[in-house]
């Protein structure tokens, strides 16, 4: 045991004061040096700038940042560089935290900088100073890292997490500029074969804007994947970036696409009210958001086959539960369609748009929550190995409380809004006007809550029926004994589980008749109660190994 002194205490909370505000002070000074050197190279490099009313401010900021700053970070990291020798202060937690902090945020603004003002040069604009910044920036990654990765200065903490985060942030540049490009191309070749007429910038310009940044999103993503070996990591943060990231985004990406190409399908088909390029306007887009979202879902759906069985149950209550909202999400628009069309004359025109998007999110939602929910194939869902895990437990919980939670707020709103109509002389919308919408989220909601509480009681009937069960034979044991009666009353309960009242003998009975005989063991309990039924029994033991059942009336 291990007594920590008061002194000992003081130290360490000490210490931790220290290297908060060390760390704190040392991040602030490289932000301050940073935006100080990215201010004073952007005015070497812009060329065209014009000295005006003013502009003596940006660059006196930029050389009292560099200047001032840069010699006191250098004097604090020198400091700091010192402390790094005591294997204690690489093991902290804000020593780990400094690096990662520092790193993302370095990351994050150097290479969006950089990506912006390349885009921006594609388009015919020059950035000089977002030039200046995103190297300078990136700069600033590169020395931290290096600190990651040496031996003198590596943390023992947090170490992966940068490398993590890092890829999260190159997949989501990667998909917005992939999903912008495919948005450009796809539109362009629905503008050709609808012979409309195009305004504005030629349409490859955002093309290759949006090209810069997929590859430099898919450049960053690739760096941390493949080189920093995130994709052999199996800490609970990386198992959670891969689900959030790469199976929940991409799914609502999917989903999102997919939903939309067919709602204008089907308003092409019953619902030709607006122009036909203004009725195919949200179609390259849901195709590129469909075509990107499904190919990242494929590759994190690979990559999750070498990972725990838990994570890939909870990737799949995941998707399930997002597939499970768009269903919801549709019934209710649908019910909102039929309740408005059941009273045209208040409520307008038939909502013919409104009813086919709701369709469009109930069949797209439906049918991917029915593929992976799967709830016709066992009693057991296919997501979870057996009806008492617990992320299938917690996903069931989590369902049905938050369903539940809508719902009764959606009936608050019904009944304020029929005691407004009643209170006060309200002209405009009908009744039905006012509530319908409310009614089909209510419909929803309380749908999908009561059939999740069924199965989780379903699953809790089974857990229970599952549960290895004895049979109580007897109801009450006393147990008259002369030694180690702790002992025997306990392998009694144990065998036969009844509750155990102990009667001792009068002391010296047993050394007298049976002094040398030692006390009978489980097996020999086990053999005198089996078969016994009653509800009361007297045990009787000693001397010696003498054991003797007695069953008692009443």
């Amino acid at each position: 045991m291990t007594i920590t002194r008061p002194s000992q205490a003081s130290h360490s909370a000490l210490q931790i004061v220290r290297r908060v505000i060390v760390y704190t002070l040392l991040f602030a000074l490289v932000v301050i040096t940073a935006i100080g050197l990215s201010g004073l190279i952007g005015e070497v490099i812009d060329s065209n700038r014009v000295l005006a009313a003013g502009a003596s401010t940006g660059l006196a900021q930029s050389l009292a940042f560099t200047l001032i700053g840069g010699p006191v970070a250098a004097l604090l990291w020198w400091v700091v560089r010192k402390k790094l020798s005591d294997q204690s202060e690489r093991s902290s937690l804000a020593w780990g935290l400094y690096l990662a902090v520092a790193q993302i945020v370095a990351l994050v603004t150097g290479a969006s900088t950089l990506l912006s003002s390349a885009a921006a040069l594609v388009g015919g604009e020059a950035r000089p100073r977002g030039v200046a910044t995103g190297i300078v920036w990136l700069l600033v990654w590169v020395w931290h890292r290096r600190l990651s990765h040496q031996t003198a200065t590596s943390p023992t903490r947090l170490a992966t997490v940068p490398a993590i985060l890092g890829q999260v942030y190159g997949l989501v540049i990667a998909v917005g500029g992939s999903t912008g490009l495919l948005s450009t191309l796809f539109n362009e070749t629905i503008r050709t074969l609808t012979e409309s007429a195009m305004i504005g910038d030629p349409w490859w310009r955002p093309a290759l804007q949006s090209l810069v940044w997929a590859v430099g999103g898919a450049v960053i993503w690739w760096w941390f994947w493949a080189h920093e070996g995130v994709r052999l990591l199996r800490s609970g943060l990386a198992n959670l970036a891969v689900i959030l990231a790469g199976i929940m985004g991409a799914s609502i990406l999917t989903l999102t696409g997919i939903g939309t190409t067919v709602y204008v399908l089907l308003r092409l088909t019953a619902d030709r009210s607006e122009p036909l390029t203004q009725l195919l306007n949200p179609v390259a887009f849901a195709l590129a958001a469909a075509a990107v979202g499904s190919l990242v879902w494929l590759h994190y759906r690979r990559a999750l086959l070498a990972r725990s069985t838990a994570a890939q149950e909870a990737s799949a209550l995941v998707v399930s539960g997002i597939a499970l909202i768009a269903a919801a999400s549709g019934l209710g628009v649908i019910i909102n369609a039929t309740l408005a069309a059941l009273a045209p004359a208040l409520a307008g025109n038939t909502p013919r748009t409104l009813l086919l998007g709701g369709i469009s999110a109930l069949l797209v939602g439906g049918l991917l929550w029915w593929r992976v929910w799967q709830p016709g194939v066992s009693p057991v869902s296919p997501v979870s190995a057996a009806p008492g895990a617990t992320a299938r437990r917690v996903y069931l919980v989590v369902v049905f409380g938050l369903s539940a939670v809508v719902a009764l707020l959606t009936l608050l709103l019904i009944g304020y809004r029929l005691f407004e109509i009643l209170l006060d002389d309200v002209t405009g919308a009908s009744l039905v006007d006012r509530i319908r919408a409310p009614i089909g989220l209510l419909a929803a909601t309380s749908l999908v809550a009561g059939y999740h509480f069924i199965v989780w009681r379903r699953d809790r009937d089974r857990i229970e029926a599952d549960a290895p069960t004895r049979p109580r034979l007897i109801e009450q044991i006393i147990l008259v004994t002369g030694s180690d009666a702790q002992r025997q009353s306990q392998i009694i309960q144990d065998v036969s589980g009844a509750s155990v009242t102990v009667w001792m003998r009068a002391e010296g009975e047993p050394d007298e008749r049976a002094p040398a005989a030692e006390p009978p063991e489980q097996l020999a309990l086990e053999q005198a109660l089996q078969g016994v039924e009653a509800t009361r029994v007297l045990v009787l033991i000693g001397p010696g190994a003498r054991i003797e059942v007695i069953p008692l009336a009443g």
